[in-house]
C-alpha cells in the first residue's frame, strides 16, 4: 500500500516542495522515516501517532516506511506534520487518494489532534502555488497573501479527515484583508529640534538609498533621526513587500494585521547580537538575520563601535550586492538583503560633548578609530556630524518641517531618479555615473584635486558622485553637477574620530 502527499519545508527564506511518501507492508510495526529529516522533524512520528489515537483514528499496527522526496534536500521543523498523517491514512485506505491529488498540506499537529501555525508559512505555501493548499487557520492571513490556486483552512486533524472524506465541508475564512486596512503609526521628523545638517542627510539617505552614519555626543538626537527614515521612505512596491513578508515569515516574527509587509522595516538591533543573528544562518535551520529583516527599509545600528568588529564587516559584502549568501555543509542559500544603513557613534570614547570637554588622549582615540574598519567607513555615502542643539531651539515654538513635508520632496526626487537611469542613485555603479552624473569642469577640477590629496578612494569618489547627483535632484536641477553640488557632497562625508575644538 502507498500514497504520495505533497508538501513544502523551508530553506532560508524560500519553500522547497517536498513529496511525503507512504509504503505500509508486512513487518515489526513502526515508523521509518527516511529524507534527511532534522530533529524535530523526526520527532513527527510520535506526534503523528498520538494526535491519531486522541482523533480516535486507528494507527496501522505494520510496518511503516516513509520517505521525505527529495532525499538530497533538509528537512526541518514540524511542517510536514499534517502531509504525513494524511500519507498514513491514504496508504491505510482510511482517506481516498482522489481527495488528495493536487492538494498540499502544510501545518504541525499537536498530541491532542489539534493543528497549529507553523513558521515559514508564507514561502511554502508559495512553492505550492499551482494546487491546494491545506493550512492551519492561524496560518490563513499568509496563505492568502501568497494566493495559491485554492486556500482551506481547518482547526484539527479531524476536520481534515473528514472533509477529504466528504463528510463536511471545508471551513470558509473571511475574505483577505486590504494591505491599507490598518494605519501604521511613525514618528514625525517635527519632532526634531534644530538639526539642519543631520535633517539634511535623512532626506539625502532617502532620496537617492545612500548609507548614512551620524557622529555626535550623546544625546544630541542621534537615534531620534535615524528612527524617523522609514517614514520618509516611500511605501514598498508589490515584489519588495512580498519579499518582505517571505522573509517575516521564515524568521517566525508576525506579520503586520492586514498580512502584507507594506511598511519600510527598521531594524535596531543590539550590539551584543552574534554574527549568526546578523547575517542569518545558524545550524541546520538557515533562518534570515536582521540584514534581510531590514531588507526594503532601514537597518539602524547605534552605539556602532560596541558591535564585533566581525560582525560589522561581515555588512560590506550585502551593502554591495543585495543579497547575502549563506554557505553550510548541508545547505546554501541566497537572501534579499537591500537596505539602508544607518549607524550612530560618538566622536571618541568619552562621548564629546560641548566644545572643548573632550579628555580622551591621543592613545584612546586611535583604539577607538580602529573599531571602525577603513572598508566599511568607506561605504557610508553620508557621514554627518550631529551637534548637540542650542537651548533655544530646544525650547522653542516653532517645529522643523514635519515627515510629511519632507517625504513630497523625497518622492519627487526619487521619481526623477528613477525616471532618468531606472533606478536610485546610490546603486548607479562605474559604468553608468558618468552617463547620468556629469560633472562641470569646476566640478571635475575639485574632485580631482582630493583624490590627489589622498581624501577619497575611488569607491569614495564615486559616492560622492552619487550623493551630489541626489542632491541635485532635491533641487530639481537636471544638468550637469556643479562645484557646488560636489563641495556639499564632500561636506557630507565628515571623518569620524576628530576631537571637538574649543
Amino acid at each position: 500500500m502507498l500514497s504520495n502527499v505533497l508538501s513544502a519545508t523551508v530553506l532560508g527564506v524560500h519553500g522547497q516542495p517536498v513529496a511525503v511518501e507512504v509504503h505500509i507492508g508486512q513487518g515489526l510495526p513502526g515508523l521509518t522515516i527516511l529524507g534527511r529529516p532534522d530533529e524535530v522533524c523526526r520527532e513527527a512520528r510520535d506526534r503523528v501517532r498520538a494526535a491519531f489515537v486522541s482523533s480516535g483514528l486507528d494507527w496501522p499496527a505494520r510496518r511503516i516506511t516513509m520517505n521525505l522526496a527529495p532525499s538530497d534536500v533538509r528537512k526541518v521543523g514540524s511542517s510536514l506534520d499534517l502531509a504525513i498523517a494524511i500519507a498514513v491514512l491514504v496508504a491505510n485506505g482510511k482517506v481516498p487518494l482522489a481527495s488528495v491529488a493536487n492538494t498540499a498540506f502544510v501545518g504541525e499537529l499537536g498530541l491532542d489532534g489539534r493543528l497549529r501555525a507553523v513558521v515559514g508559512a508564507a514561502p511554502m505555501i508559495a512553492a505550492r502555488r499551482d494546487v491546494d493548499v491545506v493550512v492551519p487557520t492561524d496560518n490563513w492571513a499568509e496563505a492568502s497573501i501568497v494566493r495559491p490556486r485554492s486556500v482551506r483552512v481547518a482547526s484539527s486533524l479531524l476536520e481534515v479527515v473528514e472533509c477529504l472524506n466528504g463528510l463536511r465541508e471545508w471551513t470558509c475564512p473571511e475574505g483577505a484583508r486590504s494591505r491599507d486596512s490598518v494605519a501604521v503609526v511613525v514618528p514625525d521628523l517635527a519632532d526634531v529640534r534644530g538639526q539642519a545638517t543631520a535633517r539634511l542627510g535623512l532626506e539625502l539617505a532617502a532620496s537617492g538609498g545612500h548609507h548614512l552614519l551620524l557622529i555626535g555626543p550623546p544625546g544630541s538626537g542621534k537615534t531620534m533621526l535615524a528612527q524617523r527614515l522609514p517614514g520618509l521612505l516611500p511605501r514598498l512596491d508589490d515584489d519588495t513587500a512580498l519579499a518582505a513578508t517571505m522573509i517575516r515569515s521564515a524568521a517566525g516574527e508576525s506579520l503586520p494585521p492586514g498580512g502584507l509587509v507594506t511598511v519600510p522595516p527598521i531594524r535596531m538591533p543590539h550590539h551584543s547580537l552574534s554574527h549568526i543573528a546578523m547575517v542569518g544562518g545558524g545550524s541546520g535551520v538557515l533562518r534570515p538575520g536582521e540584514i534581510s529583516l531590514a531588507h526594503g527599509g532601514v537597518l539602524f545600528l547605534d552605539e556602532l563601535g560596541e558591535f564585533a568588529p566581525s560582525t560589522l564587516d561581515a555588512l560590506r559584502q550585502p551593502l554591495e550586492e543585495g543579497v547575502v549568501r549563506l554557505s553550510r555543509a548541508n545547505a546554501t542559500a541566497t537572501l534579499p538583503a537591500r537596505f539602508t544603513l544607518v549607524g550612530a557613534t560618538n566622536p571618541c570614547p568619552c562621548g564629546g560633548g560641548p566644545p572643548g570637554s573632550c579628555s580622551c588622549d591621543d592613545s584612546a582615540l586611535a583604539r577607538y578609530r580602529r573599531r571602525f574598519s577603513g572598508p566599511l567607513l568607506d561605504r557610508f555615502d553620508l557621514r554627518v556630524v550631529v551637534q548637540s542643539p542650542e537651548a533655544d531651539e530646544l525650547l522653542g515654538q516653532f517645529a522643523g518641517e514635519s515627515t510629511a513635508e519632507v517625504s513630497v520632496r523625497v518622492q519627487a526626487a526619487r521619481e526623477r531618479a528613477i525616471e532618468r537611469q531606472g533606478r536610485l542613485n546610490a546603486t548607479l555603479d562605474a559604468s553608468s555615473i558618468d552617463e547620468h552624473a556629469t560633472l562641470s569642469e569646476v566640478a571635475r577640477r575639485l574632485l580631482r584635486d582630493n583624490v590627489e590629496r589622498g581624501r577619497l578612494s575611488g569607491r569614495g569618489l564615486l559616492r560622492v558622485r552619487r550623493v551630489a547627483r541626489s542632491l541635485a535632484d532635491l533641487a530639481a536641477h537636471d544638468g550637469e553637477l556643479t562645484d557646488h553640488h560636489i563641495a556639499a557632497a564632500l561636506a557630507l562625508r565628515s571623518h569620524i574620530g576628530v576631537r571637538p575644538r574649543p
